[in-house]
């Protein structure tokens, strides 16, 4: 392995992250399992940053992708592409928008910017609205946008973006309030923020943030906002790349924790779709998605073979009631995770929602954020065979927990166990 990480570093970029002290290279996988190429097994509870979304080799996704690859790989958007259209059709009733269109990308990224070209051009401005904490992409426009410093690596901008209190319920100048009176607190920052503001095009917001550290205003903020948006004409993305399909448990989109006022303007997803292929897309109305002036295509956007396997992914999803699995196993997980970091004095915080759970590491007896213990837990968690992820606005402090949405009450138990030995032995 150390062969292939020095041929990694003698060829890649500086801020190419990788996760462990001795990286990992996984060589295959099966249901929520991998194996890395020293035949080392491990429970997967962060499926490949959330895009391994049902299963690893799941048998329908393989075979729907093989079938496809073995009739035409690639044709472009230049030419009618059946599988495309089928999974528009599906998508487009899902998303809940009136008189929808679909646009598939290849990334998140991707989708995040195409929302953005959309927004700004049909609002005729370049002005947009964003949350702190938040991550949006690694594109110029995507950063320019993302309120995490630590994905964020310049302030050059196509854009001006300006940012909203709300998307940390726990901290920041408002944490100690009621979950009423928190709304109330935000809706009058962005009142405020508009009142001195010319036009702005958009607000964008993740309803769960990712990168951010899984953390998420209470139900009803984004309404509360959507009230205030409509009033001046600006539009709602609501950013479905890590959060959309079920995830949550309670809903099928995050956005529907926050329905009062009906769906978001636009919607971007991405990640667990294509349960690995590379799929992305945007959803609008027609009104907004046909704002654009000039022609436009995408090469790889919606290929044959990725939108084979997003189809195959998405019908088994429904048909295993995916949603209610990550409802009933992830409500199991997040309280057996409350009982073992119950006695760290190192665990500020567990929160989540369905299979999409944080828990937020501090120096003992402080508020402050503790990076180290949480790569120290990374490295321990591993150490017992199972592979979680890390983020959170305050210094990476958060450990991710989002496994396949197939997790089974038996892997929820040895998870939890397996981290607080980890919190334990990191400790």
């Amino acid at each position: 392995m150390t062969g292939l990480y020095d041929r990694h570093l003698a060829v890649s970029p500086e801020w190419l992250a990788l996760y462990y002290r001795h990286p990992l290279e996984l060589t295959h996988g099966e249901g929520r399992h991998v194996w890395d190429a020293d035949g080392n097994r491990y429970l997967d509870f962060f499926g490949g940053i959330l895009t391994t979304m049902t299963a690893h080799a799941l048998p329908e996704v393989t075979k729907a992708v093989a079938e496809q690859a073995g009739r035409i790989i690639h044709s472009s958007t230049l030419y009618l592409n059946r599988p495309m259209v089928e999974m528009a059709e599906r998508v487009a009733t899902l998303s809940g928008i009136p008189d929808a269109r679909v646009f598939f990308t290849t990334s998140g990224t991707e989708a995040n910017d195409t929302a953005l070209l959309l927004a700004t051009a049909y609002r005729r401005s370049n002005q947009i609205l964003a949350m702190r904490n938040s991550y949006h992409g690694r594109s110029f426009s995507t950063v320019s946008i993302t309120g995490n410093q630590a994905w964020s690596p310049t302030s050059l901008s196509p854009l001006q973006t300006l940012y909203v209190h709300g998307g940390v319920r726990s901290r920041g100048p408002y944490a100690e309030l009621s979950d009423e009176a928190f709304i109330q607190a935000c809706v009058a920052d962005l009142e405020d923020l508009l009142g001195h503001t010319r036009n702005p095009a958009a607000l964008i917001a993740e309803p769960v943030q990712g990168v951010g550290g899984f953390t998420s205003p209470p139900d009803g903020l984004f309404a509360a906002f959507r009230e205030v948006l409509d009033r001046h004409g600006v539009l709602w993305i609501s950013d479905e790349v890590q959060t959309g399909w079920g995830r949550t448990g309670d809903h099928f989109w995050g956005w529907q924790a926050h329905a009062e006022h009906g769906p978001p303007d636009i919607l971007t997803f991405a990640k667990g779709i294509g349960n690995g292929m590379s799929v992305g897309g945007v959803v609008a109305r027609a009104e907004v998605m046909n704002c654009l002036d000039a022609n436009s295509i995408s090469t790889f956007g919606g290929s044959p073979v990725t939108m084979a396997a997003s189809l195959a992914n998405l019908s088994y999803l429904l048909e295993h009631d995916l949603q209610g699995n990550a409802r009933r196993v992830g409500g199991l997980l997040i309280e057996r995770l409350r009982g073992v970091t119950a006695a760290s004095p190192a665990v500020r915080e567990v929160r989540g929602r369905g299979l999409m759970i944080g828990i937020e590491l501090v120096k003992p007896g402080t508020d402050e954020a503790d990076p180290e213990a949480a790569a120290a837990v990374l490295e321990a968690a591993r150490a017992g065979g199972l592979l979680i992820g890390k983020g959170g606005g305050h210094n990476t402090s958060v450990l991710r927990i989002a496994p396949p949405l197939t997790l089974t009450v038996a892997e929820a138990e040895e998870g939890a166990a397996i981290l607080g030995e980890a919190l334990r032995a990191a400790g």
